[in-house]
């Protein structure tokens, strides 16, 4: 069987798999306080259930509709309540389009002793595909940034910032970013897309700037799912859908030790992670290749900044 076009792995995931199992020892999250954005539903819920199932010991869902988080809750709490019956589930409406309900969140978090180890960014705002980009009403364009890269920019910098944290405690940020940003040319290029690219690319930045040890960053495309959100779009036939348990699995994988030498990448969750550091030449390009799996403009092998302005 030929590799599937999209892998760098010869295995090719559309389930979850041994080595992101979150049972495994050494993904386990005990002690540990995650906060994911858009929780309630869809990928947001399976990875708040991954977490649960590696034994975190809070996970704080946040999302614009109460009752959502609430049945979500509910939900995650039976499930749970005999295997892991001492994982606190915690829901807090948010909005993070919104500077001041993002201030609120972090200030209530401080106000009840909370320090969130493990922040994964999934909430975002999807706009319909279209045809023409230049027919775009600006205001749909500057909502899906404001939430994409402003909301997730603010959400980062303040969970940076915690005063809880203790000094020289590692932190774990998660972007659930888009298998769209990997694509040229992209039909029906959409605000989603083009914003999911630039908070890639703003991490990716982060990541250069702060070392693994502090600051552990992973950005992956968590695939194709038949979510709440796609049913707006898709009919259940229309694609070969993923099994939620892959994107949700891979998040535990990516805020564990084992996934540190990935710091500052995109990756896809389908991609065989132990196949990835068994390839010898793989891991010669991260070494060599500042920019190899980051979101930039490829075209010079090395741009040397000292000969701008030198020449």
């Amino acid at each position: 069987m030929s590799r599937n076009p999209n892998s760098l792995t010869n295995t090719y995931h559309r389930d979850t798999y041994p080595a992101i199992s979150p049972t495994k020892p050494s993904l386990n999250q005990a002690g540990r306080t995650i906060l994911i954005t858009g929780g309630g539903s869809g990928i947001g819920f399976a990875i708040a259930r991954s977490f649960a199932q590696a034994s975190a010991s809070r996970i704080i869902i946040v999302g614009r509709r109460a009752s959502v988080l609430e049945e979500a809750a509910s939900k995650l709490r039976e499930e749970f309540k005999d295997s892991n019956p001492t994982t606190e589930f915690i829901t807090r409406p948010g909005d993070i389009g919104d500077d001041s309900s993002i201030s609120a969140l972090w200030d209530y978090l401080t106000s009840q002793n909370i320090f969130v180890r493990v922040l994964v960014l999934n909430a975002a705002h999807v706009t319909p595909w279209g045809s023409d980009t230049l027919q775009m009403d600006k205001r749909d364009l500057m909502e899906a940034f404001d939430v994409n890269i402003g909301g997730n920019f603010l959400m980062t910098v303040k969970f940076v910032n915690q005063p809880l944290r203790p000094r020289g405690e590692q932190l774990n940020l998660i972007n659930l970013s888009t298998a769209n940003i990997h694509m040229y040319p992209l039909p029906n290029q959409t605000p989603y897309a083009t914003s999911k690219s630039g908070f890639t690319t703003l991490v990716g930045r982060i990541a250069d700037e702060h070392p693994v040890e502090e600051l552990q960053i992973i950005s992956y495309n968590p695939g194709t799912h038949y979510s709440e959100s796609a049913a707006k779009y898709f009919e259940k036939g229309h694609y070969k859908w993923d099994e939620m348990a892959l994107p949700g699995n891979f998040a535990v994988w990516a805020a564990s030790p084992e996934a540190s030498w990935l710091h500052g990448r995109f990756v896809w969750a389908h991609w065989d992670v132990d196949e990835l550091r068994a390839d010898k030449e793989f891991m010669k390009r991260l070494d060599r290749e500042r920019g190899f799996l980051k979101v930039a403009v490829q075209g010079l092998e090395e741009v040397d900044f000292q000969a701008l302005w030198d020449n």
